[in-house]
């Protein structure tokens, strides 16, 4: 019977533009920073409309907020689902933000419906997922995973030297329950993709598989100095010339690979970015992706030997250094059943994905059995303003997350 139980998604996108209005940009999107007046409004918001749905909340030392709705056994690991609801700069309305909503409408839902459920059900707020205040991102689901101890990620500071605790103390967030350290029997994420292939197959409901492995470097080429006007083109030895030639050579040599990984230069600093000046050096930074880490590795090698083989015939020196890296991560088999499952019973397409980012459902999945359920977004545009997704395709994600919550917590 409970597979009748719909969600309103009406209710859903109504509350997704409201929240949306809290740090609206002047191009349609968001710009909440983490642990801002901003942040602290949505937060106060989504705390209002939980305890309005009979919800207890609570807060942890890293600020995150948990709304609980209480199961016939008080006793039993909770079913939690959440994202966050901060944002970058020039963000959009959705992400994070819909999965932390679509919990509540699962709430919000099941309360119409009189449904109570055995195992009590958590909807959380992360704190700074995405990282732009206090860098690296994920901190705080982190510290609940036991990636991180408390007193690290309280230390933590954004540029003006502000740490993640004294930020929370100043919000009003800086919560005095214990961080984690408690079974939670699953956790679930509804994120829309921030890619375009759900909307390119007509696809409403992504199976995620897991997310992929990341290899980050930062690429130092160094040649000389010289003026643009006398050296001729045969004596140089240009940095700058040889650092573009390395990233075309990067990204042919990603085409080599089966399937494809994902690599991007982001950022590139030339010395002394002079106009008349040849670069005496010029530093780029290399992010690498794909879901099977031996492929990642062996790309890795192939963009270092690229690399340094340009260098060596352009007469340059060159530090190719791994900065950062991440391995694979497969989500439980069990709660991937469960989405791919609950998506047939209502009668919605779906196929299995990987994420290309990473969310606050990898650092669960160290500690409970996870699974994400991703649906599309226009043109797979995220973290920009025009980031959007259909109210339809919203609400059949949160319909496939309440019944996959339904299943793990046993209705009554």
């Amino acid at each position: 019977m409970t597979e009748t139980v719909r969600i309103d998604g009406d209710r859903l996108w109504d509350s997704l533009m409201e929240m949306a209005r809290i740090g609206a940009t002047p191009g349609g999107g968001v710009g909440r920073i983490a642990l801002t007046e901003l942040d602290r409004a949505a937060r106060d918001l989504f705390v209002s409309w939980c305890r309005d749905a009979g919800c207890r909340v609570r807060v942890d030392r890293m600020g995150n907020v948990f709304a609980r709705r209480p199961g016939r056994d008080a006793n039993r690991p909770p079913v939690m689902t959440g994202s966050h609801l901060d944002t970058q700069p020039l963000g959009g309305r959705f992400d994070g933000i819909y999965g932390v909503l679509a919990g509540l409408e699962v709430v919000r839902s099941l309360n119409d419906a009189k449904i109570e459920t055995e195992a009590p059900l958590d909807v959380a707020v992360w704190t700074d997922e995405e990282g732009v205040r206090f860098g690296g991102g994920m901190i705080a689901s982190g510290v609940f995973a036991g990636i991180y101890d408390v007193d690290t990620g309280l230390a933590r500071t954004d540029a003006d030297g502000i740490t993640i605790g004294a930020a929370l103390a100043a919000i009003g967030y800086a919560g005095n329950e214990p961080v984690g350290g408690y079974p939670v029997d699953a956790f679930f994420e509804a994120h829309i993709e921030q890619g375009p292939i759900l909307e390119n197959e007509s696809t409403p409901i992504g199976v995620v598989l897991g997310a992929q492995g990341q290899k980050c470097f930062t690429v130092t080429v160094t040649g000389e100095e010289g003026h643009a006007g006398t050296l001729p083109l045969t004596e140089r030895r240009d940095a700058l010339l040889g650092a573009a030639q390395m990233i075309a050579a990067i990204n042919a040599a990603a085409f080599e690979c089966d399937p494809l990984p994902v690599v991007t230069v982001g950022s590139i600093t030339a010395r002394p970015n002079s106009r008349n000046t040849i670069s005496g050096q010029t530093v780029f930074s290399i992010d690498s992706r794909h879901p099977d880490d031996a492929t990642l590795v062996g790309f890795a090698e192939r963009m270092r030997e690229r690399c340094s083989e340009i260098a060596t015939a352009a007469k340059l020196e060159i530090d190719f250094t791994l900065i950062s890296e991440r391995q694979s991560i497969s989500f439980d088999p069990g709660c991937i059943d469960a989405v791919r499952s609950a998506a047939g019973r209502l009668g919605v397409k779906s196929r299995d994905i990987f994420s290309g980012a990473g969310h606050d459902a990898c650092q669960l999945n160290r500690i409970a059995p996870t699974g994400m359920i991703f649906v599309p977004c226009e043109g797979g545009v995220s973290h920009n303003e025009r980031e959007n997704a259909r109210p339809g395709d919203l609400a059949a994600g949160c319909d496939v997350l309440l019944q996959v919550m339904l299943e793990r917590a046993g209705a009554v």
